[in-house]
């Protein structure tokens, strides 16, 4: 009879193969990631010799040495989306205007109004960020003839601001921290304009930033998308050519709004309703819905549009 002799495996074999698997996926890694690292080196080199070209929201084509990293902006808007998304290291100044965050006090301040060339030559900046209205065209095309680029935004939704905070983050290579802000800010304003998606008998809203003569908040401001997504309206419906319009007290009486902002109810019967006691007649004064919101969350587009929004909700939902 023949005897077969039973062959043994020995334990050891398949974890060996599983060591070898394992450090064929290290070097795989390992190769992939030089190769990113490689890429990005290489996309930086041509940055540097090539420059970079970006458009700006009104159109005006910058061209950039390389990618920026000494930065500011000319006003308070600008600055708060600036710290709010870039290393604060490189934000190099602030106008005597910003005051928010306050890591801005920690800058030099740089006059915006009117600019001072001989400040912003010696800043070095390698671009500035600004809104449209808010730096004259002849200024930016003086810097830009010293070689200081002005990049604008303009906004007349809120969506408006949650793009330029994407763009921004595009331009200083900062996408991830901007998109991740600009979507979570996203969600939030979705989620209110659900809320008050067609709200019966919207509130008719009237805003008034100078009392003589009176200036108010027209249609085509942030504002009135603001109050859209509150399921309310801007009482102002007509488009006239500056977005803060003069109004008469006529023009006002037959508005009639339904509430009134731009100072406390004590402040304005000083001041706007002693100077105009006809404009007690309309309904915003009877009813006593008089609102002062803070000036630099309305006024500003930026980082904290969800945080005016919802101060806005409280003075027409209390």
């Amino acid at each position: 009879m023949r005897k077969f002799t039973k062959i043994s495996r020995a334990g050891p074999a398949p974890m060996k193969n599983k060591t070898i698997v394992y450090t064929l996926y290290f070097l795989c890694f390992i190769v992939a990631a030089l190769t990113i690292v490689s890429c990005q080196q290489k996309q930086e080199q041509a940055e540097q010799k090539q420059g970079i070209t970006i458009t700006d929201d009104l159109g005006r084509e910058l061209h950039l040495s390389k990618r920026p990293t000494r930065v500011f902006g000319f006003t308070s808007a600008m600055a708060e989306m600036l710290f709010a998304i870039v290393d604060t290291a490189n934000v190099i100044a602030r106008t005597p205007d910003c005051d928010y965050p306050a890591a801005v006090y920690t800058k030099p301040v740089v006059s915006n109004y009117p600019v001072d060339l001989e400040q912003v030559l010696a800043l070095k900046p390698d671009l500035i960020f600004t809104s449209e209205g808010m730096t004259p065209l002849e200024d930016a095309a003086r810097l830009q003839e010293l070689g200081i680029p002005v990049y604008y935004q303009k906004y007349r939704t809120v969506e408006d601001v949650l793009t330029g905070i994407e763009d921004i983050g595009h331009i200083m290579d900062r996408e991830q921290v901007a998109n991740h802000l600009a979507d979570s800010l996203r969600k939030e304003v979705k989620q209110l304009e659900a809320n008050y998606k067609n709200h019966p008998n919207p509130l008719q809203v009237l805003t008034i930033t100078w009392t003589d003569p009176i200036y108010v908040y027209g249609q085509n401001t942030l504002l009135t998308d603001k109050l859209r997504i509150l399921g309310a309206e801007n009482a102002v419906k007509e488009t006239f050519d500056q977005p803060y319009p003069a109004l008469t007290r006529e023009y006002i009486l037959k508005l009639n709004p339904d509430v009134l902002m731009g100072g406390t109810k004590e402040k304005l019967e000083q001041t706007f309703f002693s100077q105009y006691p006809e404009l007690r007649k309309i309904k915003a004064y009877k009813d006593g819905r008089i609102y002062a919101p803070t000036g630099n969350l309305i006024e500003r587009p930026g980082p904290r549009i969800v945080e005016s929004i919802r101060e806005l909700e409280g003075f027409l939902y209390p």
